[in-house]
């Protein structure tokens, strides 16, 4: 294997469980790195984003971290000050 990527499908092609939590964990990625992108493209601080949240900066600096996962409520409130939309799909066929 010559690449992350080629060992990170090895490893989910033989273990469903890794599998899952290894897609869980690129979902939640996606979603922080969405946020921290716009929260700097819109030229915010963590300190003026949670302002405007009406959060403290550390729940800021701890999800833009990957120290905790924000709950749906917080985490929409946050998307609605940066202006981003969540969108669900089903991966079910």
């Amino acid at each position: 294997m010559k690449t992350w990527n080629d060992y990170k499908e090895h490893v989910k092609s033989t273990d469903p469980e890794i599998a899952k939590d290894i897609n869980e964990v690129e979902e939640i990625s996606a979603i922080v790195s969405a946020m921290i992108a716009q929260r700097n493209s819109m030229g915010l601080s963590q300190r003026e984003l949670a302002a405007m949240c009406g959060i403290p900066q550390s729940s800021v600096a701890r999800i833009e971290s990957c120290k905790t996962t924000p709950n749906l409520g917080t985490l929409l409130n946050i998307f609605q000050h940066l202006g981003l939309h969540l969108t669900v799909t089903s991966s079910l066929k």
